[in-house]
């Protein structure tokens, strides 16, 4: 079993609180992902699981046992970083090798090691190249096969994906997750990147100002948001949020409202066409085509802007107006602090 708790973890910089009060708990063998927006606390909060930042306050518990004290080295912890980390006059082969060197393990079994940890990756015709010769998706492979010979309890990754172009992303997050489930092994991966967060995690952490504002799976994220914050930040294209005095000015619209609600939020991908009476009035002022889907930017009557994908129909033209409805189940109702009323008003 591999298991990791935190509990009331702090992290201050003289008077600047990083990581505020965090208790979380993970699973043996889950894909956990810290997300938010940068400078949230969530790379300080892997490196302090990692043992490379002391906790201002807190317990950080591995298979039960505290591990404040306890060395990174010792922690059995491996991290993945996005800078790669590589000695470039190093083989493959060398780089893949060089900790369990330093732990005395035997040579045999280091090749060993090497060998079926390279096989796994699709690095085994790579083993004697240098990191220069190697392109960047490669070179992040034999970052985590270096992680991975060392059988640590726990894999931590520093947005690992981060310095790849955007199509080398796409197929190491498919890489990872079916890494993921090959190993069997628990992992916590930072990024903010919610797409990558989306697509690899068992749950998410969303992070604000070091502190959580949910923790769920992404289906829990994307379909009940504690609040707008969470809200605006996990699906892509964002939430538009429209207030609920942009409603009063028209002569009517759709929605029947419960007391408390100051502003309703409406995914993107969730707007269809409709009658005029059936929904709300939009000016376009911007359109994406994307062939299947056209992203429409457009604002309502009292200027409050929003967006709208639209699938299998033709762009419209700038400055028409569309109308534009939802079902009740994709809406979701906010109180005036941005706190989540429930989904269905």
């Amino acid at each position: 079993m591999s298991t990791l708790e935190l509990h009331a973890i702090t992290k201050s910089f003289g008077a600047t609180h990083v990581i505020q009060h965090i208790d979380l708990s993970v699973q043996h063998g889950e894909f956990m992902v810290f997300v938010g927006p940068s400078g949230c606390g969530k790379s300080t909060l892997l490196r302090m699981i990692a043992g490379l930042e002391d906790t201002t306050s807190g317990d950080i518990h591995i298979d039960n046992a505290v591990v404040n004290r306890v060395s990174a080295a010792d922690r059995g912890c491996a991290m993945v970083f996005q800078s790669y980390a590589l000695y470039p006059h190093m083989s493959v082969r060398a780089n893949m090798a060089f900790g369990l060197e330093n732990m005395g393990m035997a040579k045999d079994l280091i090749h060993d090691k090497v060998t079926s940890t390279a096989k796994l990756l699709h690095l085994d015709n790579l083993l004697e190249r240098r990191p220069t010769q190697l392109s960047g998706g490669q070179r992040q492979r034999v970052a985590i096969g270096r992680a991975i010979v060392r059988e640590p309890k726990i894999f931590l990754f520093d947005e690992p994906l981060s310095n790849l172009d955007a199509e080398l992303r796409v197929s190491m997050r498919s890489e990872l997750r079916e890494l993921h489930q090959r190993l069997g092994a628990t992992m916590i991966y930072v990024t903010h990147d919610q797409v990558e967060a989306m697509t690899l995690a068992d749950r998410i952490v969303v992070l604000r100002q070091g502190k959580i504002e949910q923790v769920g799976s992404p289906q829990v994220l994307y379909e009940r948001p504690a609040n707008t914050f969470v809200a605006g930040f996990i699906g892509s294209p964002r939430m538009n949020f429209i207030s609920v005095n942009s409603l009063s000015g028209l002569p009517a619209h759709p929605y029947v409202l419960p007391d408390g609600v100051h502003t309703l939020g409406i995914r993107p991908e969730h707007f269809v066409l409709c009658a005029a009476h059936e929904g709300l009035t939009a000016h376009v002022t911007n359109t994406e085509y994307m062939g299947s889907q056209t992203l429409v930017q457009a604002h309502l009557h009292d200027g409050t802007k929003i967006e709208a994908l639209l699938q299998d129909t033709s762009p419209p033209a700038l400055h028409q107006v569309l109308h534009l409805k939802t079902k009740p189940a994709h809406i979701h109702a906010f109180d005036a602090h941005g706190n989540a009323l429930g989904n269905h008003p």
